[in-house]
Protein backbone atom coordinates (compact mmCIF):
# COMPACT_ATOMS: atom_id res chain seq x y z
CA UNK A 1 0.00 0.00 0.00
CA UNK A 2 1.02 3.98 -0.84
CA UNK A 3 0.12 6.42 1.61
CA UNK A 4 0.46 9.28 -0.87
CA UNK A 5 0.54 12.54 1.93
CA UNK A 6 -0.45 15.72 0.03
CA UNK A 7 -1.38 19.12 1.21
CA UNK A 8 0.04 22.74 1.16
CA UNK A 9 3.68 23.62 1.63
CA UNK A 10 4.50 23.92 5.51
CA UNK A 11 1.11 21.79 6.67
CA UNK A 12 2.59 19.01 8.00
CA UNK A 13 3.03 16.28 5.37
CA UNK A 14 6.66 15.38 6.39
CA UNK A 15 5.85 14.95 9.73
CA UNK A 16 2.44 13.35 9.14
CA UNK A 17 4.89 10.64 7.11
CA UNK A 18 7.46 10.37 9.73
CA UNK A 19 4.34 9.79 11.92
CA UNK A 20 3.44 7.40 10.48
CA UNK A 21 6.99 5.40 9.67
CA UNK A 22 7.63 5.65 13.49
CA UNK A 23 4.36 3.83 14.45
CA UNK A 24 3.68 1.57 12.01
CA UNK A 25 6.46 -1.85 12.12
CA UNK A 26 7.61 -2.11 8.24
CA UNK A 27 7.35 0.87 6.68
CA UNK A 28 9.20 2.68 4.55
CA UNK A 29 9.31 6.90 3.63
CA UNK A 30 10.19 7.48 0.25
CA UNK A 31 9.89 11.43 -0.59
CA UNK A 32 9.52 12.50 -4.20
CA UNK A 33 11.31 15.53 -3.18
CA UNK A 34 14.80 13.57 -3.49
CA UNK A 35 14.20 13.57 -6.81
CA UNK A 36 13.46 16.90 -7.50
CA UNK A 37 16.50 17.79 -5.55
CA UNK A 38 18.62 15.83 -7.40
CA UNK A 39 17.17 17.32 -10.82
CA UNK A 40 18.31 20.93 -9.31
CA UNK A 41 21.43 19.35 -8.45
CA UNK A 42 22.71 18.16 -12.33
CA UNK A 43 21.17 21.75 -13.30
CA UNK A 44 22.55 24.81 -13.66
CA UNK A 45 20.93 27.22 -11.55
CA UNK A 46 20.23 29.65 -14.60
CA UNK A 47 18.12 25.92 -15.85
CA UNK A 48 16.28 25.51 -12.08
CA UNK A 49 12.36 25.97 -11.86
CA UNK A 50 9.48 24.28 -10.10
CA UNK A 51 10.81 20.40 -10.48
CA UNK A 52 7.51 19.45 -10.76
CA UNK A 53 7.13 20.77 -14.26
CA UNK A 54 10.18 18.44 -15.56
CA UNK A 55 8.66 14.88 -16.83
CA UNK A 56 11.76 13.65 -15.32
CA UNK A 57 10.87 13.90 -12.18
CA UNK A 58 7.49 12.91 -13.00
CA UNK A 59 8.68 9.72 -14.89
CA UNK A 60 11.19 9.35 -11.86
CA UNK A 61 9.12 9.11 -9.10
CA UNK A 62 6.57 7.09 -10.80
CA UNK A 63 9.50 4.44 -11.47
CA UNK A 64 10.74 4.13 -8.18
CA UNK A 65 7.40 4.25 -6.42
CA UNK A 66 6.25 1.26 -8.48
CA UNK A 67 9.84 -0.45 -7.67
CA UNK A 68 9.43 0.02 -3.73
CA UNK A 69 5.51 -1.15 -4.02
CA UNK A 70 6.59 -4.17 -6.13
CA UNK A 71 9.34 -5.12 -3.99
CA UNK A 72 8.86 -3.99 -0.33
CA UNK A 73 6.52 -5.99 1.25
CA UNK A 74 5.47 -3.40 3.75
CA UNK A 75 3.59 0.48 3.48
CA UNK A 76 5.33 2.78 1.99
CA UNK A 77 4.27 6.54 2.92
CA UNK A 78 5.04 9.50 0.45
CA UNK A 79 4.60 13.40 1.38
CA UNK A 80 4.77 15.41 -1.91
CA UNK A 81 2.50 18.46 -2.59
CA UNK A 82 0.87 17.46 -5.56
CA UNK A 83 -1.83 20.16 -6.85
CA UNK A 84 -1.69 19.81 -10.83
CA UNK A 85 -4.24 17.35 -11.71
CA UNK A 86 -2.30 16.19 -14.68
CA UNK A 87 0.68 15.63 -13.09
CA UNK A 88 -1.40 13.84 -10.43
CA UNK A 89 -3.12 11.34 -13.04
CA UNK A 90 0.40 10.99 -14.15
CA UNK A 91 2.44 9.24 -11.17
CA UNK A 92 -1.06 8.13 -8.26
CA UNK A 93 -3.05 7.69 -11.66
CA UNK A 94 -0.68 5.64 -13.28
CA UNK A 95 0.41 3.51 -9.79
CA UNK A 96 -3.41 2.60 -9.61
CA UNK A 97 -3.13 1.19 -12.70
CA UNK A 98 -0.61 -0.53 -12.53
CA UNK A 99 -2.28 -2.40 -9.37
CA UNK A 100 -0.74 -1.01 -6.71
CA UNK A 101 -3.14 -0.10 -3.72
CA UNK A 102 -2.69 3.52 -3.29
CA UNK A 103 -4.47 5.64 -0.81
CA UNK A 104 -4.32 9.48 -1.28
CA UNK A 105 -4.70 12.32 1.81
CA UNK A 106 -4.96 15.94 1.17
CA UNK A 107 -4.13 17.59 4.74
CA UNK A 108 -5.65 20.91 4.62
CA UNK A 109 -5.85 23.77 7.12
CA UNK A 110 -6.80 27.46 7.53
CA UNK A 111 -4.33 29.97 5.47
CA UNK A 112 -3.39 31.40 8.81
CA UNK A 113 -2.51 28.00 10.63
CA UNK A 114 -0.23 26.96 7.44
CA UNK A 115 1.30 30.14 7.94
CA UNK A 116 1.92 29.74 11.76
CA UNK A 117 3.38 26.14 10.73
CA UNK A 118 5.77 27.79 8.01
CA UNK A 119 7.15 29.77 10.60
CA UNK A 120 7.54 27.00 12.84
CA UNK A 121 9.47 25.18 10.27
CA UNK A 122 11.75 28.12 9.29
CA UNK A 123 12.81 28.16 12.56
CA UNK A 124 11.93 32.26 12.88
CA UNK A 125 9.60 34.55 12.83
CA UNK A 126 10.44 35.66 9.45
CA UNK A 127 8.63 33.83 6.24
CA UNK A 128 11.85 34.97 4.14
CA UNK A 129 13.34 31.36 3.93
CA UNK A 130 9.75 30.29 2.76
CA UNK A 131 8.72 32.84 0.07
CA UNK A 132 8.16 29.71 -2.02
CA UNK A 133 5.72 28.10 0.24
CA UNK A 134 3.99 31.45 0.92
CA UNK A 135 3.77 31.84 -3.10
CA UNK A 136 1.93 28.65 -3.84
CA UNK A 137 -0.03 28.89 -0.33
CA UNK A 138 -3.43 30.02 -1.72
CA UNK A 139 -3.33 28.08 -5.01
CA UNK A 140 -2.20 24.61 -2.86
CA UNK A 141 -5.27 25.18 -0.48
CA UNK A 142 -7.82 26.26 -3.14
CA UNK A 143 -7.13 22.81 -5.54
CA UNK A 144 -6.58 20.77 -2.54
CA UNK A 145 -10.13 21.18 -1.20
CA UNK A 146 -11.18 20.09 -4.91
CA UNK A 147 -13.06 16.73 -5.11
CA UNK A 148 -10.56 14.99 -6.89
CA UNK A 149 -7.68 15.75 -3.95
CA UNK A 150 -10.09 13.59 -1.77
CA UNK A 151 -9.98 12.47 1.09
CA UNK A 152 -9.26 15.75 2.80
CA UNK A 153 -7.72 15.61 6.46
CA UNK A 154 -8.68 19.01 8.06
CA UNK A 155 -5.90 19.68 10.34
CA UNK A 156 -6.06 22.69 11.93
CA UNK A 157 -7.16 21.59 15.82
CA UNK A 158 -5.10 18.29 15.40
CA UNK A 159 -2.28 16.81 16.53
CA UNK A 160 0.87 15.64 13.97
CA UNK A 161 -0.07 11.91 16.27
CA UNK A 162 -4.29 12.54 15.72
CA UNK A 163 -3.30 13.11 12.06
CA UNK A 164 -1.33 10.20 11.30
CA UNK A 165 -4.49 8.49 13.62
CA UNK A 166 -7.15 9.40 11.42
CA UNK A 167 -5.40 8.50 7.87
CA UNK A 168 -4.09 4.93 9.38
CA UNK A 169 -7.77 4.37 10.21
CA UNK A 170 -9.39 5.05 6.64
CA UNK A 171 -6.60 2.86 5.11
CA UNK A 172 -7.31 0.02 7.48
CA UNK A 173 -3.69 0.05 8.96
CA UNK A 174 -3.37 -0.40 12.74
CA UNK A 175 -0.93 1.88 14.56
CA UNK A 176 1.29 1.10 17.46
CA UNK A 177 0.33 3.32 20.60
CA UNK A 178 1.62 6.87 20.41
CA UNK A 179 3.70 6.43 23.76
CA UNK A 180 5.44 10.13 23.43
CA UNK A 181 5.00 12.55 25.91
CA UNK A 182 4.41 16.25 24.79
CA UNK A 183 7.65 17.25 25.72
CA UNK A 184 9.39 13.95 23.54
CA UNK A 185 6.82 14.49 20.67
CA UNK A 186 7.94 17.92 20.59
CA UNK A 187 11.62 17.41 20.37
CA UNK A 188 11.31 14.00 17.81
CA UNK A 189 9.31 17.33 15.71
CA UNK A 190 12.21 19.39 16.15
CA UNK A 191 14.45 16.71 14.86
CA UNK A 192 12.25 15.58 12.05
CA UNK A 193 12.49 19.69 11.10
CA UNK A 194 16.00 19.87 11.30
CA UNK A 195 16.47 16.65 9.00
CA UNK A 196 14.87 18.19 6.18
CA UNK A 197 16.14 22.01 6.18
CA UNK A 198 16.81 22.77 2.79
CA UNK A 199 20.26 24.87 2.63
Amino acid sequence: MLLWINGTFGVGKTQTAYELHRRLAGSVVCDPEYVGMGLHKMTPRALRSDFQRHPAWRQGVYEVLDLVLGKHPGVVVAPMTLVEPAYYDEIIGRLREAGHDVRHFALVADRETVLARLRERSLSRSLKREAFAVSRLDECLERLRRPEFAEQVETDRLSVPQVADRIAASAGLRLAPNGDSPLRGRLRRIGVTLRHIRL
